[in-house]
């Protein structure tokens, strides 16, 4: 079982809707809670249409990546919770500046308070 801090990207199983199954994709760490749970938004090749999304691409990273061959986006809309030691593997990390926009898109309650600030470390301007 790993830890994992907000920026982090990671392979997971993710299931977009109640309807359908989970499958193995990436995901970007949005805050880890102190019972091995960590919040993750899944990320896809496709923009999504119902929701906001943020574009990422290599450049955005600050070490690793993904066998990204053009732009993916970060589904901010869509935060899921599971245990850490469900998560395959870490893939790399977000530099600081898009770990900032996607957490001023992510909804605010979706992140739990931990140690008295949401989302463990989102930007001042969202404190």
């Amino acid at each position: 079982m790993g830890h994992y801090i907000q920026g982090d990207v990671v392979i997971a199983p993710v299931a977009f809707d109640k309807r359908s199954g989970a499958k193995t994709r990436p995901a970007v760490v949005v805050a880890s809670g102190p019972t091995n749970e960590v919040y993750l938004c899944p990320v896809s090749s496709k923009p999504p249409k119902d929701a906001p999304g943020v574009p990422i691409s290599l450049d955005d990273f600050s070490e690793g990546g993904l066998d990204l061959f053009g732009v993916s986006y970060v589904l901010t809309s869509r935060v899921m919770v599971i245990r850490s030691g469900e998560i395959i593997g870490k893939r790399g990390r977000l530099a600081g500046d898009s770990i900032n926009t996607i957490m001023i898109r992510v909804p605010q309650t979706q992140i739990p308070d931990i140690d008295g600030v949401k989302g463990t470390k989102r930007p001042r301007s969202l404190r």
